[in-house]
């Protein structure tokens, strides 16, 4: 009976163990911010140097992606996907300039600050390096309905920047 009892405690606590850390990876300050992003889910607007654009926020792939779809009223259409990756969040752009820019944040330390930047970790597509591509994004959630988007890019070797402010559709 005591070799019964040993197996049954040691069942309890490997099933404790496992369970614990499932729940600590579930809530881990990666993925509390990326539920942050999610609550962007749902329609945008905005107009940036007098064109106005749509954006779409989605939630895909059994919810581990996060999909912004960039709609400018007489442009192409760009996509950028947010994802979590470990300890920081990943944003790939699909660009009209038909390259496609990974970049990440660092650790994440406060899942609930109101802003969360990414920076250039490579970019694919590019012909040249000196082809316009961005190399950081700065996302900040400044409250439920509004959103600015902070862009820098590099193109022929000088570097900009482009803000855009969006507005949850009512």
């Amino acid at each position: 009976m005591n070799r019964s009892l040993s197996f049954v405690i040691v069942g309890i606590l490997v099933w404790a163990t496992i369970g614990a850390a499932a729940h600590a990876e579930e809530r881990s300050k990666s993925a509390l911010a990326f539920e942050r992003l999610v609550s962007l889910v749902g329609e945008w607007k905005g107009i940036q140097e007098g064109t106005e654009f749509q954006v779409i926020y989605t939630l895909t792939a059994n919810d581990s992606a996060l999909m912004e779809e960039f709609r400018p009223k007489n442009g192409p259409v760009m996509l950028t996907l947010f994802t979590v990756d470990g300890d920081h969040l990943l944003a790939t752009h699909y660009c009209a300039a038909k390259n496609q820019p990974q970049m990440a944040t660092g650790a994440i330390r406060e899942p609930q600050a109101k802003s969360l930047a990414f920076d250039l970790v490579r970019v694919t597509g590019l012909n040249s390096p000196g082809d316009w591509h961005n190399t950081g994004l700065v996302v900040t959630v400044e409250d439920r309905d509004h959103v600015t988007q902070e862009w820098t890019y590099l193109f022929g070797g000088k570097t900009g920047k482009t803000l855009l402010h969006f507005a949850r559709k009512q």
